[in-house]
């Protein structure tokens, strides 16, 4: 078996999601008036719209957390079983008097030994923080720093890594300002983050008692915290982002955003920046402390030209840190890095600038040379063994083939903007090399009569170290490429429609109308799940029967239970099927008069009949005779 994956066209499943439950256009109003500086006084409304509440189960239900049961020891499968009305009205009457269930506490191991400690709040309490999270975060997007890249639509690792790229090797920046933030989610002042999310123009003050009611959420075993946001809610990166989207803005006022006496035409960038060269020329003859933050969660980096800049906005940030926002840093991770003498270390990688040529003034020109962190690859090693050393168990051969791959390709997706990601692979190859030996080496074939068809796995074929267990390949963990990381474009925005079309094309050849009439109309006495599947279905089927293929009409939109409930069968996507509802009595019929009338009615073709038929055997009816 060579296919992991099949292709399908990229998508964002939680824009598609909005539109599904119509509800993008309230998304997009609330980013623009908060771009005018609106206030906005009655949010709690929105966040308990039936829309809302059932856009919020769809986003949660594929999220791999999901299945993690809180103190209640209830998961996604128990929201599945409620019936659509059913969970809104008891949504809408927990956040009448919204008082948070305790919190799971679990401890998870860090690399240093350490415990990093994550909240997990029952799976009703994350429903309720998705509902609020989707209206806030239009809100917070308007505001936030245009470097804040971490927990953020459409931003990601390479958008931070070529930002500090650029700064490099483009600006000549070359000391940077390391700053750890010591337990930075267990010492967030809820006072402050409260006040900081009214001055963003979050001024409803129901939804605010509610956000402090969960920030204050008894720790199932040790009591009520005073302050922190627990690690493992939804709803905390977006608050984390509040707490220091303050810092990113004071940063940029000591350089970026000053005004100048003559206000400079910026020229718009390939990728929507502005040129503001005209502008920090101009800054440069004031000796102001050129300084630019690159950030990701609570991990930053601040870039200065000389060693008295860092020094002075070290400090600075320091008493900044302490002072607004009552965090402290750790000694002994906060430093000032010179990148041409040391590594910087960011996100799992380590960074430095090198010597390479001459410019033409005659000055040595620097590039940016990186590798993967000691730390990360020291990970990557042990897990590539335990990894291989799984391979030698002949019983789960296929699967952990598979899991082996997996894990290959997302190194290689996550590493390789490291500028020698192939020499620092090239190492770790060697070692894992050492552990395929014996039973396990002499079962690798170089060749197979069958070639490689899987996307996922075809730019592997070029490699003359591919090695295959029967018909499935090992992918080799030393073929990787560096790859040029690129910055987010800045026309790029899921609350506008022009930056939704960079993203996605909206819903095509589907009724948009039928679509959002079968939200607002879920079958009675059927469970969330089921009527969240419909949608799913009538979008993946254009809108067309399963069988014949013919357009479907609102009142004859049938939604088939493949594998019947009294056989087994549940309310999961892959056991439904959108139908006609004459095909669906046809499916059902067992009388011989019932089933000429509607083979006379629907006049089936072979291909058609035999849907029927293969529809009609999982039933266990007999098949129709033509």
């Amino acid at each position: 078996m060579l296919t992991l994956t099949r292709a399908k066209p990229i998508k964002r499943s939680a824009l598609r999601n909005a539109e599904y439950y119509d509800f993008q256009d309230v998304l997009d109003k609330l980013y623009a008036d908060s771009e005018k500086g609106c206030q906005f006084k009655n949010l709690t409304e929105l966040i308990c719209s039936p829309e809302n509440i059932l856009l919020a189960y769809r986003n949660i239900k594929k999220n791999s957390g999901s299945k993690t049961a809180g103190v209640d020891r209830k998961t996604i499968t128990h929201l599945q079983q409620w019936e659509s009305p059913q969970l809104v009205a008891y949504i809408q009457k927990r956040l009448s008097n919204y008082l948070p269930q305790p919190v799971r506490r679990v401890e998870i191991p860090k690399g240093n030994g350490k415990t990093r400690p994550l909240g997990i709040p029952t799976i009703m309490d994350r429903l309720i923080q998705q509902c609020i999270l989707q209206i806030l975060e239009p809100i917070c997007e308007a505001k936030f720093f245009k470097r804040s890249n971490g927990f953020r639509p459409n931003r990601s690792t390479e958008h931070a890594i070529s930002q500090s790229y650029k700064f490099i090797q483009g600006q000549n920046l070359h000391f940077v300002v390391d700053i750890d933030i010591k337990g930075f989610f267990d010492n967030v002042s809820h006072g402050k983050l409260l006040k900081q999310m009214w001055t963003l123009g979050i001024k409803d003050k129901k939804l605010l008692s509610i956000i402090s009611a969960m920030l204050k959420a008894e720790i199932a075993g040790i009591g009520f915290p005073d302050k922190g946001t627990p690690q493992g809610g939804i709803i905390s990166p977006l608050l984390s982002n509040i707490v220091l989207n303050e810092l990113d803005w004071w940063v940029a006022s000591q350089w970026e955003t000053l005004p100048t006496k003559v206000p400079y035409k910026c020229r718009v960038l390939k990728n929507g920046t502005l040129d503001k060269s005209n502008v920090y020329a101009e800054l440069r003859k004031t000796g102001l402390k050129e300084c630019y933050i690159v950030r990701y969660a609570d991990d930053f980096k601040i870039f200065c030209r000389y060693r008295s800049d860092a020094q002075k906005i070290f400090a600075a940030v320091k008493d900044w840190l302490h002072d607004r926002l009552g965090l402290q840093i750790s000694p002994e991770k906060s430093k000032i890095v010179n990148l041409k003498r040391q590594y910087s270390e960011f996100l799992g990688f380590k960074m430095k600038a090198v010597k390479k040529g001459k410019k033409s003034s005659g000055q040595s020109k620097y590039v940016v040379q990186s590798h993967i962190s000691d730390k990360a690859k020291d990970k990557i090693k042990q897990k590539a063994v335990n990894a291989v050393n799984e391979l030698k168990q002949i019983d789960a051969k296929g699967n952990t083939i598979l899991r082996y791959n997996a894990l290959v390709i997302g190194w290689h997706n996550y590493y390789h903007f490291a500028t020698h990601v192939s020499r620092d692979f090239s190492e770790i190859a060697f070692l894992v090399k050492s552990s395929a030996n014996g039973k396990l080496e002499q079962q690798m074939k170089k060749k197979i009569a069958k070639p490689i068809t899987s996307p996922v796995y075809l730019k592997y074929c070029k490699s003359k170290e591919i090695r295959f267990i029967g018909e499935t390949p090992i992918l080799p963990i030393a073929y990787v490429r560096h790859k040029n990381p690129i910055d987010k474009k800045r026309s790029i925005n899921s609350y506008t429609a022009e930056g939704r079309a960079e993203i996605h094309q909206k819903l095509s050849n589907v009724n948009v109308a039928i679509l959002h009439h079968l939200m607002r109309n879920p079958i009675r006495d059927m469970s969330i799940e089921y009527n969240d599947n419909r949608l799913s279905l009538y979008c993946s089927q254009q809108g067309k029967c399963a069988v014949t293929g013919r357009n479907l009409e609102i009142d004859r939109i049938h939604c088939h239970h493949k594998t019947a409930k009294h056989f087994g069968g549940n309310d999961s996507y892959a056991n439904l099927t959108l139908i006609d509802v004459d095909v669906h009595i046809l499916i059902h019929a067992t009388k011989e008069e019932t089933i000429n009338k509607y083979l006379a009615s629907l006049k089936l073709d072979k291909k058609q009949l035999a849907k029927i038929n293969k529809l009609r055997n999982l039933l266990n009816l007999s098949e129709i005779l033509q």
